[in-house]
């Protein structure tokens, strides 16, 4: 005869509840890097030229100047925010970078640096003290960098040209090891960002302004002064961002950094950072960019699919990201 199960006998077992809450950590953490991989691995064994160095070098460049942008990106949301102003903050800095050039390379550097700051510090100003809503406050940076960029550069008419000979040109073409600046410069600001985020008090106060703000201040966090700091490194990260990219260029190019917004925050996102704040890490912001990157390489080595199934693709693989991070957050929730 079968012994009748134990009524408690289907319920898990606390080191069965404790393994699946690892797990589900490990896949919101991971699952975005295991998806890179098998993306690398799928492509280059479809396209000859895709693991050739001039492929890897074009995407790890033009990864860096989005990846900057993913950077202040992340640290707003993870306080639970929102910023649309990026967009338009890298496309002033380019110009404003380009236009300062010709006063040498701390004014390149420095103006657009200043500037594109000051617009984020008044974006968290607005949202900290004023208590307006994120989207509402950076939308509306949003289209005041844009008219400013666009009354700089008369309409957008006129482009400032860098001169290849400065330093601040080698900033954006140089090589180190063989491998441009922008990655280098890309690479030591994500170091210095994690190390922020996972190990200063200040990245404590914006775990904790995510994860309840009401409870934040009631142990004692600066709520306001932690708001008004990540919208003003947003602002620092577009300039600074836009401003790699005119060296690169060498120019400042007025059409760039519409839907950058849009970009980077859904490579935070894919990168396992949770909208509604709290949860996040800073490498995976990295790999999110990457694996935008390599879709939109993929597509462009199939040749025949027009530019805008990139955003189509990028725009379901987002969506599926949203559902899965929101299931994996109950299932942790309930166990």
């Amino acid at each position: 005869m079968r012994t009748p199960a134990h009524p408690g006998a289907d319920a898990p077992t606390p080191d069965r509840a404790a393994r699946s809450e690892r797990l589900s950590a490990l896949a919101q953490q991971h699952g975005a890097l295991v998806t890179l991989v098998v993306a690398v691995i799928v492509a280059s064994l479809s396209f000859d030229t895709f693991l050739t160095a001039d492929n890897m070098e074009n995407m790890a460049v033009s990864s860096a100047f989005l990846a900057v942008v993913a950077l202040g990106m992340t640290f707003v949301i993870v306080t639970g925010g929102i910023d649309l102003s990026v967009g338009s903050l890298f496309a002033l800095g380019g110009v404003l970078a380009a236009w300062g050039s010709r006063y040498g390379t701390a004014v390149a550097l420095l103006l657009p640096l200043a500037v594109c700051g000051l617009v984020g510090l008044v974006n968290g100003l607005l949202i900290a003290r004023s208590r307006l809503a994120p989207f509402i406050v950076t939308l509306a940076a949003m289209l005041g960098a844009r008219g400013i960029m666009l009354a700089v550069t008369d309409e957008g008419s006129k482009t400032y040209l860098v001169d290849k000979d400065t330093f601040f040109a080698t900033l954006g073409q140089g090589k180190i090891l063989g491998i441009g600046a922008p990655v280098w410069i890309t690479v030591a600001l994500f170091v210095a960002g994690a190390v922020v985020l996972r190990r200063t008090r200040f990245g404590q106060y914006v775990y904790a302004v995510g994860g309840n703000e009401d409870a934040a201040a009631l142990m004692g966090a600066p709520v306001a002064r932690t708001k008004i700091a990540v919208y003003t490194l947003s602002g620092l990260c577009a300039g600074l961002a836009g401003a790699l990219n005119a060296a690169w260029l060498v120019s400042g190019v007025t059409i760039l950094g519409s839907g950058m917004e849009l970009e980077a925050i859904s490579a935070v996102v894919i990168g396992g950072t949770l909208l509604t704040g709290g949860f996040g890490f800073i490498s995976g912001s990295l790999v999110g960019v990457l694996l935008l990157k390599v879709i939109q390489n993929v597509i462009n080595q199939i040749g025949s699919l027009d530019s805008a199934y990139q955003q189509v693709v990028s725009g379901a693989f987002l969506a599926v990201v949203v559902i899965a991070q929101t299931w994996l957050g109950r299932r942790r929730r309930v166990l």
